[in-house]
């Protein structure tokens, strides 16, 4: 059996697969937990953390994304390493520097064990484009939102299964999208995960979700194509890039709205002044903490933003 490589930010898969490792992207199995840390300042990492250490996520080794989308990863993913994991650290460069990436892309593999199939990279390659399909589809309202979701969401890790995950995409249904609203979500995604139910509940349609649309335009055939590529990961540069990257995407996806996530400690959440600033949408910022089903408070508040948008000319 493959040995299991934690990670805790976006890490180009295609590599690790490559390398005959298969991935597991930790942040994606918080929203199903119950956990209350108690040692926390962001749940996301907190809830891996604990998982990790009490030995209920079996993973292998652990690569921490010490400079890129997550800076309360660092300290976490230090206590696992101290626990006896082996851990490696990977930054990306914040002003898109390929020949640094491809060093980190280098060392990577070196404490992966070095390539051995590089030919599975043309597969995930294939996915990715299957990814792209599916996210246009939601766009031209013939797939539920929290269906594309789901899937997209998993494009970061490929659900450590390929032939696995190939089924998951084959059993994602078409269906013809009734709303009121088409909105977007920005920010990292909610922990809450029965979000996007909510919004399809009160007619939101969620046509865009911004981190996980990056785990599919994100790719490569090799070394210097993933380096030149992945550098462009909007979460890991200068905020202006990232604005421009949105605004293009609610342009072409004719939102009516925007939805912007924040994470309780997470510092992206003093990006909200700067997206109400230059995205000329109107905006509801909601924040989440713990992982757990959307509050009754939320789902008012989701509501009242339909509502809005409902009567806006």
């Amino acid at each position: 059996m493959k040995d299991t490589v934690g990670i805790t930010a976006l890490v180009p898969p295609e590599l690790i697969y490559a390398c005959g490792k298969r991935p597991l992207d930790v942040n994606n199995v918080v929203p199903g937990s119950s956990s209350s840390p108690a040692s926390k300042l962001c749940a996301w990492t907190a809830v891996w953390r604990d998982m990790i250490l009490s030995g209920e996520l079996d993973i292998d080794s652990l690569v921490v994304v010490a400079g890129g989308d997550c800076h309360n990863a660092l300290v976490d993913g230090q206590k696992a390493e101290l626990s006896g994991k082996p851990t490696h650290y990977f930054f990306y460069p914040f002003d898109g520097d390929t020949d640094y990436f491809r060093s980190q892309l280098e060392k990577l593999s070196l404490f992966l064990g070095g390539v051995q199939d590089d030919g599975i990279i043309t597969r995930i390659t294939d996915l990715k484009s299957r990814g792209k399909a599916l996210d246009e589809q939601r766009v031209n309202d013939r797939a539920r939102a929290s269906d594309v979701f789901s899937a997209l969401i998993s494009f970061s890790d490929l659900a450590g299964d390929l032939d696995a995950f190939e089924r998951t995409l084959d059993s994602i249904p078409e269906a013809d999208v009734e709303y009121t609203s088409r909105v977007a979500l920005i920010g990292v995604p909610p922990i809450y995960p029965d979000f996007h139910e909510v919004a399809e509940g009160f007619g939101l349609h969620i046509v865009y979700d911004e981190l996980p649309y990056e785990f599919i335009r994100l790719g490569g055939c090799d070394l210097d194509s993933l380096a030149r590529n992945y550098t462009k990961y909007s979460f890991a540069g200068p905020i202006e890039t990232r604005v421009w990257f949105i605004q293009d995407e609610l342009r072409q996806r004719r939102v009516d709205g925007v939805i912007h996530y924040t994470q309780f400690a997470c510092h992206h959440t003093l990006e909200d002044e700067i997206f109400r600033q230059h995205l000329d949408y109107p905006i509801l910022t909601v924040q989440g903490d713990l992982p757990r089903p959307s509050s009754e408070q939320l789902k008012l508040r989701l509501e009242a933003f339909a509502e809005m948008l409902e009567v806006m000319p």
